[in-house]
C-alpha cells in the first residue's frame, strides 16, 4: 500500500520544534494529517515494538560545510554514530546506547564529557533478525591517531542480541575481521549473514588458480576496491563471495521468496548506474530485476540511483532514490512495483497493457532531490512495518528557511528567524534554507497520524531506523532452479541460449530463424553468427600490488583488460549450449564465421554458480527498453523448438532426431555432447543432410598453426581446461605477427621471388638501411614510438591517426600542404593585430598544414576495422597473405579492447 501526503508545518523553528513532542496540532493537506502528541495514550501496539536507530551529528568538513557522501564510496568514515534502541516507539521511552561498549568500559563512557568526548566511531546498516531478537549491523572502529590510511581500522560487522544484552564482532579473529570493509550486513534464513565485502575471497582464490598474485580488485572506475556480495556463517567462518560484479554490489536484503535483493553499480564499458538485482544465496540465478532505463526523473537534473532497499509487505519494494552524490543529505523513497515492472513505464511482457508507473512516493509527493527547495522535506530513512497495521518509521528533516521578512540592522546580534517552506519561496532566488533538522516518526496510514519516536535536534540527525518486530522467515532459495552435481564438482555450470536471434522477443535475423534452421534454404557456412565468445573480465589490482602506468590499457580505458576463456558453436537456430567455468564475471559476444564479434559488445557481467543451468531467451540492445535479463519478464522465446519427437529438424540430418521442443543445440547436445569452450575456431557441418546437399567444408582455425608467440600458456596448448584463458598482450602476441618471416622461395629453397613479411615494406628503411617512406604511411616496426615511448611504433601506428611523411633530402618529415580559405585564396600568418607577417623579402608567409592519415584499426572492434581487414580478403591487395589463425587472433583482440596489455603483471612496472 502507498502512502502519500503533503505536509505543511507553521511556525515551526528550533524552539516549537521540541513543543511538537508534548502538544497535539492539526496540520497537512487541507488541515488532514493529525500530528499525536507522545503524551496521549499511546498505541498499544507501538508500546511493544521495540526501536533501533543509528544517531549522530549532521556530518560537516572542517570549513562547516555539509558532508553528503557519494554512493560509489561506501566505506567513507564519519565518526560520531552511536546505535540505540528504545523499548518502544514513542519520544519518551528510555534511549539506550549499545555500541559504545564495544571500544569504552563504563567507567570511560561515564567520564566523557563535551570537553573530554569519546573518539568517535560509525555505525550504519542496521538490519534485523526474523525473530526480532537480534540487530547486525557495520560498524567501524575509531580512527588511529597518526597512522596511515591502509593501517586505519575497516568496516566490521556485528550483532547485538536483545535477549541477553550481549554485543559481539561477528568474525571474532582481529585479522581476519580486518581483511576487508564489510557492510550491508543482512540474515539469511537459515541463519546465516550475507553482506557486501572487498574480501572478494572467490575471486583471490580463482587468482591464484590462474597463476597469478591473490590480491583485492579495484572497481571498474579504479578507485577503490570492489565491494560484492559475500555470506559467512553466524560465527563468521566459512567465508563465501557469491556475487563477482567488477564494481560495487551493495545494500543485500531477503526478498519473501528467498532471493537476495541488491543494489549493482553497473560499470562495464560505458554503463555508469546502480540497479537492482537477485540472485539465490549460493550466487545462481543472479538477473536483473528493476531499474535499467529509470534513472531520469523530473525532480533531479541528475540520474537517480536505486540504493537502500526494503520489501513491503505488499510485495513491493521500497527504494531510496537519490544521485551518485547531492548537495544535502536524504533523498527521497519510493515504493517500486516491480512484479508487475521491469522500469518505470516498462511492464512485464505478460503484463503490456501496463502503462506505470511502477515507482509511487511511499510517503510525501513533493520532494526535490537535486539540491533544491524541496517542499515536502527530506528524508534520511524510511522502514516499513510488517504487523499489517501499514505504518512507516522514517527520519525525515522539515523544509525551512529562514524569514525573508527579518530586518536586521548593521551591526545587530540576534538569532535569524526560521519559518517553514510555503509556495512563496519556490521561485525566490534570496531564499536562504535553514539547516537540516531531523526527527524520528512514525506515520500511521490507516489512522492518518504521524507519531514523534525521535525529538529533532540541531546539529544531530537520525540516519537509519527500524523496527524489533518479528517477520515471516522468507522462503530458503539455496541453489538453482536447475541443478547438476556432476557440473558442480568440477566448479562448472551449463548455459542454454535458446536464440541468439532473439532480441527481447523479436525475431532480429534478417531471414527468420525457419529459414536460418534449414541447410537447403540457408548454406551453413551463410549464417551470419556461427561461434560465441566467451569474455572474462581482468581484476586490476591497486598501486601497492602493482603500480603500472595506464598506458598499458591502450588507446582506450574503456574495456580496461580481458581475457578470452574460449568459444562455442552457434546452431543454425540461433542455439548454443555449452559449459562455463562458475564464480568468474563473464560476457558473450557473438562472432562471424572469421571470428569478428557481430554487433556490440556486452557491456553487462553475468555469472555462473557452480552446478547451475541457466536458460537464456536470447540477446540484448542496450537502447532496447524492451525487458531482457529477467526470464519472469521477457516475451517468449522465439525458438519454440523440435514440433516432434524422434524427427529430425526440417531438411536436416537424420541422425541427430529432435525431442518436442528442443533447440538445435539442445538436441546436438544430447547426442554428441555439451561443448566446453576451446580457444580455436572449428567448424564442422553437423547438420547438412548429405541426401539432400553437400555439407559445407570443415575448417579450423588454430593457435597451434601460428609462427608467432602464442596467446596461451605451453599446458593449455596441450589440454584446454576451465583455468586456462587466452590473454593477449599486444608486445607479445600481436606484433611479433608482423615480423614473422613471409619470404616466398624458389624451388632451390634459396632464391627470394616475393618478400610478404610485413616489415620488410611497413618500415621506415630499405634494406640497405635508407630512410624511406613507410608503404601505404604504416610503419609496423617494432621500434619505440617516438609520439609515445610506452608503445611499440606499430601500435601507435595502427591505433592512433598520424601526419602523412615524405623523404625531403633523405630524411622522413611530414607532409606539408598550403592552407586555402573558403574561397580558394591562400591563408597567411598573421600577427596579435590581425596584420600580415612578411618574410625576409616583404612576402607575406603562407599558412601550411600537416595532412592526417586515418588510423587503421579501431578499440570499436575487428568490424570497424575495415581498413586493415580488407587488404587480406578475397579481392585485397594482401589477399591470404596472413594466415585465418593470425588474422583471427587480431579479430579477437580488437573485439575485446585492443588493449597494449591484458595482463596487468606482464605491463612494466611504473
Amino acid at each position: 500500500m502507498t502512502f502519500i501526503f503533503s505536509p505543511i508545518f507553521k511556525g515551526l523553528n528550533r524552539k516549537t520544534s521540541l513543543l511538537v513532542a508534548i502538544c497535539t496540532v492539526l496540520f497537512g493537506c487541507g488541515g488532514e494529517k493529525q500530528l499525536v502528541s507522545s503524551s496521549q495514550e499511546p498505541d498499544p501496539v507501538v508500546i511493544d515494538v521495540p526501536i533501533a536507530y543509528v544517531k549522530r551529528p549532521i556530518p560537516l568538513d572542517e570549513d562547516g560545510n555539509l558532508i553528503t557522501g557519494d554512493l560509489r564510496q561506501p566505506f567513507e568514515f564519519l565518526p560520531g554514530a552511536a546505535l540505540y534502541i528504545k523499548s518502544r516507539a514513542s519520544a519518551n521511552a528510555l534511549e539506550i546506547n549499545i555500541t559504545d561498549r564495544a571500544f569504552y568500559t563504563p567507567e570511560q563512557i561515564e567520564q566523557a564529557s563535551e570537553e573530554n568526548p569519546l573518539a568517535g566511531y560509525d555505525v550504519k546498516d542496521v538490519d534485523v533478525s526474523y525473530d526480532s531478537q537480534r540487530l547486525v549491523f557495520a560498524m567501524r572502529a575509531p580512527e588511529i591517531e597518526d597512522a596511515d590510511e591502509d593501517e586505519q581500522p575497516t568496516w566490521n560487522i556485528w550483532e547485538y542480541d536483545r535477549s541477553s544484552d550481549q554485543l559481539r564482532r561477528i568474525i571474532s579473529s582481529d585479522i581476519q575481521a580486518e581483511e576487508g570493509q564489510d557492510t550491508g550486513p543482512v540474515y539469511l534464513p537459515d541463519g546465516r549473514i550475507a553482506f557486501s565485502s572487498t574480501r572478494q575471497a572467490g575471486n583471490q582464490a580463482i587468482l591464484l588458480d590462474e597463476g597469478k598474485p591473490q590480491y583485492q580488485g579495484l572497481d571498474e572506475g579504479l578507485d577503490e576496491y570492489a565491494s560484492v556480495i559475500h555470506v559467512m556463517d553466524s560465527d563468521g567462518t566459512d567465508i563465501q563471495q557469491i556475487s563477482f560484479n567488477q564494481s560495487h554490489d551493495l545494500d543485500p536484503i531477503v526478498l519473501s521468496n528467498g532471493k537476495i535483493l541488491f543494489s549493482r553499480w553497473d560499470q562495464a564499458g560505458n554503463n555508469d548506474s546502480i540497479n537492482l538485482y537477485q540472485m539465490n544465496a549460493d550466487g545462481s540465478g543472479l538477473e536483473i530485476l528493476y531499474g535499467r532505463h529509470s534513472h531520469a526523473s523530473d525532480r533531479s537534473d541528475d540520474p537517480l540511483q536505486f540504493v537502500k532497499v526494503r520489501e513491503l509487505q505488499d510485495g513491493t519494494i521500497l527504494s531510496a532514490l537519490r544521485p551518485f552524490t547531492s548537495d544535502t543529505i536524504g533523498g527521497d523513497f519510493v515504493s517500486i512495483d516491480y512484479l508487475n515492472f521491469i522500469d518505470n513505464t516498462q511492464p512485464i511482457a505478460s503484463q503490456t497493457g501496463l502503462s506505470g508507473p511502477a515507482q509511487t512516493p511511499v510517503l510525501f509527493d513533493n520532494i526535490t532531490i537535486d539540491g533544491s527547495l524541496s517542499r515536502g522535506g527530506r528524508f534520511a530513512s524510511v522502514y516499513p512495518l510488517w504487523d499489517g497495521s501499514s505504518r512507516v518509521i522514517f527520519s525525515w528533516s522539515q523544509c525551512r528557511v529562514y524569514d525573508p521578512e527579518q530586518i536586521i540592522a548593521e551591526g545587530e546580534v540576534v538569532e535569524r528567524k526560521i519559518i517553514p517552506c510555503d509556495d512563496s519561496h519556490e521561485d525566490n532566488p534570496d531564499i536562504e534554507e535553514a539547516p537540516l533538522l531531523f526527527g524520528l516518526w512514525m506515520y500511521d496510514g490507516i489512522e492518518n497520524t504521524q507519531l514523534p519516536i525521535g525529538v529533532p535536534v540541531e546539529g544531530e540527525m537520525y540516519t537509519e531506523a527500524l523496527a524489533m518486530e518479528e517477520r515471516p522467515y522468507p522462503n530458503d532459495a539455496q541453489i538453482a532452479e536447475e541443478y547438476e552435481q556432476t557440473l558442480a564438482d568440477e566448479n562448472l555450470a551449463k548455459v542454454h541460449i535458446r536464440s541468439v536471434y532473439d532480441f527481447a522477443g523479436v525475431d532480429a535475423s534478417a531471414q527468420g530463424i525457419a529459414v536460418l534452421s534449414d541447410p537447403t534454404q540457408t548454406p551453413a557456412l551463410q549464417r551470419p553468427v556461427q561461434f560465441l565468445r566467451i569474455v572474462k573480465s581482468v581484476s586490476i589490482p591497486d598501486e601497492d600490488v602493482r603500480d603500472f602506468n595506464a598506458s598499458a590499457f591502450g588507446r582506450s580505458r574503456n574495456q580496461l583488460m580481458r581475457e578470452i576463456i574460449g568459444y562455442v558453436p552457434v546452431q543454425p537456430d540461433g542455439s548454443a549450449l555449452f559449459e562455463v567455468p562458475a564464480n568468474l564475471p563473464l560476457a558473450f559476444s557473438l562472432v562471424d564465421i572469421d571470428g569478428k564479434r557481430v554487433g556490440a559488445r556486452h557491456q553487462n557481467w553475468l555469472q555462473f554458480a557452480p552446478g547451475e543451468v541457466k536458460t537464456c531467451n536470447g540477446c540484448h540492445s542496450q537502447q532496447s527498453t524492451l525487458p531482457h535479463g529477467r526470464l519472469d519478464a521477457e516475451a517468449e522465446s522465439i525458438n519454440f523448438g523440435a514440433p516432434t519427437t524422434g524427427a529430425p529438424f526440417p531438411n536436416t540430418n537424420p541422425v541427430l532426431f529432435a525431442d518436442m521442443g528442443e533447440t538445435m543445440a539442445q538436441t546436438a547436445g544430447r547426442i554428441n555432447g555439451v561443448n566446453y569452450p576451446t580457444p580455436d575456431l572449428e567448424f564442422v557441418d553437423i547438420w547438412t543432410d548429405p541426401d539432400l546437399a553437400t555439407p559445407a567444408e570443415s575448417f579450423y582455425y588454430a593457435y597451434a598453426n601460428l609462427s608467432s608467440p602464442l596467446p596461451v600458456t605451453t599446458a593449455c596448448a596441450t589440454n584446454w581446461t576451465n583455468l586456462c584463458r587466452i590473454q593477449i598482450n599486444y608486445p607479445d602476441t600481436i606484433h611479433p605477427i608482423f615480423e614473422v618471416n613471409r619470404e616466398i622461395l624458389a624451388d632451390d629453397g634459396m632464391t627470394v621471388l616475393e618478400d610478404r613479411t610485413c616489415t620488410s615494406c611497413h618500415s621506415p628503411t630499405d634494406e640497405a638501411e635508407m630512410a624511406r617512406v613507410p608503404l601505404a604511411q604504416l610503419d609496423l616496426s617494432g621500434s619505440i614510438s617516438t609520439d609515445n615511448p610506452d608503445y611499440l611504433t606499430s601500435y601507435r601506428e595502427l591505433m592512433f591517426a598520424d601526419s602523412e611523411q615524405e623523404l625531403n633530402e633523405g630524411a622522413i618529415v611530414d607532409r606539408l600542404v598550403q592552407v586555402f580559405d573558403a574561397n580558394g585564396d591562400p591563408v597567411y600568418e598573421l600577427d596579435e593585430d590581425g596584420e600580415l607577417i612578411l618574410d625576409g623579402e616583404g612576402n607575406p608567409i603562407p599558412v601550411f598544414r600537416t595532412v592526417t592519415v586515418a588510423n587503421t584499426m579501431s578499440t570499436n572492434g575487428a568490424r570497424n576495422s575495415a581498413a586493415f581487414f580488407d587488404m587480406f580478403a578475397a579481392g585485397g591487395s594482401h589477399q591470404a597473405w596472413l594466415s585465418k589463425a593470425e588474422l583471427k587472433l587480431i579479430a579477437e583482440w580488437l573485439d575485446i579492447g585492443a588493449q597494449y596489455y591484458n595482463n596487468p603483471f606482464a605491463a612494466p612496472a611504473d
